[in-house]
């Protein structure tokens, strides 16, 4: 554990004083709260205009103002990580190949394993901050809106915002332990996370075996179900099955490189 707990404050401290990190950190959420408050003007307009045609026509609809928000804000968040996320794990194998300090680390006493998931626990916490601060948006609409939205829907929107987070870290720290190059890194990582989220475009509604097979395995469908409040077993066991499953490729990675120096 004391090698493990090593690697990952190595990890946080690069993150620290890494100008990208607070770039990518200051961007996102700069970004996510200003299109929480374009998603809030839209919506509340909107409201009020319903409301004007129910005075009209002698009716009443209930707007749920701060359930819609909500859902639209976590498609805002989904799209902005798929962005975002490249550029924080481009560097995590990446620069240190092109530095030569992966050498170093190889050589150490240290297990791939303890490697891979040091370095993922680093990212994984430095998108936990980032994360955070747009929880505020959530508690103020929250706290300023009747009726408030439902405590469970924020809790599996914000759940399934981790996981998908989680799951696009693992992706793309396996694709930068492949090569020396940030730039490329960072493109091949968004270009996977492109593929994984159009994977099922074309076959909504299919019945085939293949659409329900590219359904299944699109990452979006699945945080699709968290942003209506739905906490699904099988999406819980699908992001944990992709993420384990990257960070077993990445070891491997990492192991052929150890061969392959040896």
């Amino acid at each position: 554990m004391q090698t493990l707990y090593a690697i990952y404050r190595k990890e946080m401290n690069h993150y620290f004083v890494s100008p990208i990190a607070w770039v990518v950190v200051g961007l996102f959420l700069i970004l996510s709260g200003w299109f929480f408050n374009r998603i809030l003007d839209i919506v509340i307009q909107q409201s009020i205009e319903q409301m004007m045609q129910g005075m009209r026509y002698g009716s009443s609809a209930n707007f749920d103002v701060p359930g819609t928000v909500l859902r639209a804000f976590l498609g805002v968040l989904s799209s902005l990580l798929l962005f975002m996320v490249p550029m924080l794990t481009m560097g995590v194998y990446a620069e240190e190949r092109k530095r030569g300090t992966m050498e170093l680390l190889m050589t150490s006493p240290v297990s791939d394993t303890r490697i891979v998931l040091g370095k993922y626990l680093g990212s994984l916490t430095l998108f936990l901050i980032m994360l955070l601060p747009t929880i505020l948006c959530q508690m103020y609409m929250f706290e300023h809106s009747d009726p408030r939205a439902p405590l469970k829907l924020i809790f599996a929107g914000y759940l399934g915002v981790l996981l998908l987070g989680a799951v696009l870290l693992a992706i793309g720290s396996f694709i930068s332990s492949l090569t020396e190059n940030q730039i490329v890194s960072a493109f091949l990582t968004f270009a996977i996370f492109l593929i994984l989220w159009v994977l099922d475009w074309g076959q909504q509604g299919g019945g085939t075996a293949k659409g329900e097979v590219l359904q299944y395995l699109s990452i979006v469908r699945h945080y699709d179900d968290f942003s209506r409040g739905v906490i699904d077993t099988s999406s819980l066991i699908f992001y944990a099955s992709l993420i384990v499953f990257a960070l077993f490729l990445t070891v491997r990675s990492l192991d052929s490189m150890r061969w392959r120096r040896a």
